[in-house]
């Protein structure tokens, strides 16, 4: 794939690295914002892509959200495409049809934190600091960040987080559930790449219907869950992956992926 000024792609693999490229904070604009929507839509046509990993570029900054400027005079208008961009983004994101990972190497502010949010897991470097300071200049969190972060940490840790404006170290947020591991600085990267390259064990059909599964817990019942299980375990008999996985286990080899 080839890079653009914004959001640099690269696959290894089966794994796409996409890198948010706005220095020095790696801020979003409303064309940033397009284009990892975009971005992410191709992705989810290519089905040699099983896993997404997004970082930033340097060491000090994952994202600082959005460039405040925008906001500046007020305009209506403005903010509201804003907010549909940053909407349609992370929504999109979050529907990546494999499994997204958050590499956070430094400040996730506001935006920043919500892309990583929109992920299905969070790896951040020991230095990195998370915040939503929305509401410091006037504002809230308008793409996903007062549901997600609620849903990840609880109602308590979400308005400390959001109420209060606290940000929380990487460690902090290994301990309330905000983020699943913490590495060393500079190490997050090839952490996320690493995991990433687990998924390729698991057939890609299967993870699709498990991720929709588990993210269907956020918004129906139980039972309603309960009998989309046995749909999608279903369903999974009209794909190649079903007969290539069982036939593979049986005999004593590594299965060949169809995606299909």
């Amino acid at each position: 794939m080839s890079q653009t000024k914004a959001i640099d792609v690269a696959l290894d693999g089966h794994t796409a690295v996409l890198t948010m490229n706005n220095p020095p904070a790696n801020t979003w604009t409303e064309n940033s914002l397009r284009l990892l929507r975009d971005t992410v839509l191709k992705l989810n046509e290519d089905k040699n892509v099983y896993a997404l990993v997004i970082t930033g570029q340097g060491e000090k900054f994952f994202s600082a959200g959005a460039d405040l400027n925008v906001f500046a005079d007020g305009d209506k208008a403005v903010a509201l495409g804003m907010a549909q961009a940053f909407g349609e983004a992370f929504e999109t994101l979050s529907q990546f049809r494999g499994v997204s990972i958050a590499a956070i190497n430094g400040y996730a502010m506001g935006g920043g934190l919500e892309v990583a949010l929109a992920c299905d897991i969070r790896i951040a470097e020991a230095h990195a600091s998370l915040a939503l300071p929305e509401a410091k200049v006037g504002l809230l969190p308008c793409a996903g960040g007062t549901q997600n972060l609620t849903w990840l940490v609880g109602e308590g840790w979400a308005k400390r987080i959001i109420l209060c404006g606290e940000r929380v170290t990487a460690s902090q947020a290994l301990d309330i559930g905000l983020v699943e591991h913490v590495v060393a600085s500079g190490q997050s990267l090839e952490n996320a790449k690493q995991l990433a390259s687990e998924v390729a064990n698991q057939s890609p059909s299967s993870v699709a219907a498990c991720k929709a599964l588990i993210q269907n817990c956020r918004h129906s019942p139980l039972n309603h869950g309960l009998i989309k299980e046995r749909e999608l375990f279903m369903k999974l008999f009209d794909t190649e992956d079903q007969t290539e996985g069982v036939k593979a286990f049986l005999e004593k080899r590594r299965p060949e992926w169809k995606n299909r």
